[in-house]
């Protein structure tokens, strides 16, 4: 047995991969099994090269093969590689991050609990939200509400406030006092909330921009109106900048667009470029004041890797060349680029119903017939001419999104879209 297929075989007989399927994965093996990455590229073993379009799971901001990254890892390692922060524990990388993302989050986020991922960072949101309230003497305070077409990850309280019907169907129970409202009215929001009683409600939790949900950007007023509403309801916004945050939409976090500042916000992904498994949530000086005047005996809530000095030393590198190298700057300026390119490809094909995006965050959706969709079909045979995007055929959509490195320029740009172009001619026929 050679040494490709005796690594296909091991992958089907052990490996149970995460949002994958288990069906095409035992019928044909793993799609690709990548050895390198550098740039903007990813080559597997096969000597396949690809464009990384989606930024491996949105969150390669700063491209592959960074070995300042690696550096910083190993020194880090090299003295401190693990160190509890329950107990008051502590350690210099994460007092430095926590520091520096003060000074970059919007408004008055001042204080950061991390975690290992989104999804962590989302049920801890929720379970902060909750604890807030119950310290203010309002435990009935416990519903989170959240958008339909919107997605905050896979553990138990993230599923039950993803608005993807299909995630939500995967298990038999949900965690309870999760509500789900229309994704882009922000009268729907009032409209529930009186329904079920603002003194009921903890949280409403947005992402800037639905990222998994198929790239969809709520009008300009929209987040000035949900302030608003929360305001008048005392009730928290959280901002999920899972996928936004760090550059991803033009700005460091995708609620800038919007003049508004959340009372927590939740981070993972684009913090360290997927370099290490690292993500947080940022709450307000109001709740932060809260917890140290009300709070009596231990905060219990905690993760075992809450702080990794290897994560947030790699996190501060990261966000140092996110700075150095302007990828703020260049993900607003390539993703106008990025939009331009992709009406043309609108203006060009008759198929092509609406383009989406902000910064590095791009949609095609294609005109539904519901038998025979288009988007599965066009990623498949853009990894052939090697482009990786991706579908989203959700709640009716037959979408393809993109969202390359941040380190893209304007050449390759025009790669991604003239291989998408070249895609859906051939699939019109």
């Amino acid at each position: 047995m050679d040494y490709n297929h005796e690594l296909e075989e091991l992958d089907k007989k052990y490996f149970l991969h995460p949002t994958s399927s288990i069906e095409q994965q035992q019928k044909f093996g793993p799609t690709f099994i990548f050895k390198t990455g550098k740039g903007i590229y990813l080559e597997d073993i096969k000597g396949n090269l690809l464009i990384d379009g989606m930024s491996s799971l949105w969150n390669v901001n700063i491209g592959h093969g960074r070995n300042e990254l690696g550096e910083v890892a190993k020194q880090q390692m090299s003295k401190l590689a693990y160190s509890s922060c329950f107990a008051n524990f502590s350690h210099e990388p994460a007092i430095r991050l926590a520091n520096k993302l003060a000074k970059l989050a919007p408004g008055d986020l001042t204080a950061t609990f991390f975690t290992s991922g989104g999804s962590e960072a989302n049920d801890t949101a929720y379970k902060l939200a909750r604890h807030y309230w119950l310290l203010k003497g309002k435990p009935e305070r416990k519903k989170i509400i959240s958008r339909s077409k919107s997605y905050h990850g896979v553990a138990l309280g993230a599923t039950s406030a993803t608005g993807l019907k299909p995630f939500r169907d995967f298990t038999t129970s949900l965690a309870p006092d999760f509500l789900h409202v229309d994704s882009l009215k922000s009268e729907a929001l009032k409209e529930l909330i009186e329904r079920e009683g603002p003194d009921t409600i903890a949280a409403f939790i947005a992402e800037p921009v639905q990222g998994a949900g198929g790239v969809h950007i709520a009008n300009e007023n929209y987040f000035k109106e949900i302030r608003k509403i929360c305001n008048e309801h005392e009730i928290l916004f959280i901002t999920d900048e899972v996928i936004t945050g760090f550059g991803r939409t033009g700005s460091w976090f995708g609620i800038n667009h919007y003049g508004v500042v959340p009372d927590v916000m939740c981070f993972a992904k684009g913090v360290t470029s997927g370099y290490a498994q690292l993500g947080g949530v940022m709450i307000s000086e109001d709740i932060f004041h809260t917890f140290k005047q009300q709070s009596t005996g231990t905060f219990l809530h905690g993760y075992t890797y809450s702080g990794h000095p290897m994560a947030c030393a790699v996190a501060l590198k990261n966000i140092e060349l996110i700075e150095k190298e302007n990828l703020v700057e260049n993900a607003k300026m390539m993703g106008i680029l990025l939009i331009k390119e992709l009406q043309a490809l609108k203006i060009n094909n008759k198929i092509v119903k609406q383009v989406r995006g902000l910064g590095l965050m791009g949609a095609i959706e294609f005109e539904n017939n519901c038998r025979n969709l288009l988007s599965p079909l066009i990623v498949e045979n853009s990894q052939k001419k090697g482009l990786i995007c991706r579908s989203v055929t959700f709640d009716g959509q037959d979408t393809v999104v993109i969202a390359p490195p941040l380190i893209i320029n304007s050449e390759e740009i025009k790669k991604i879209t003239s291989i998408l172009h070249e895609t859906i001619i051939e699939i019109q026929g």
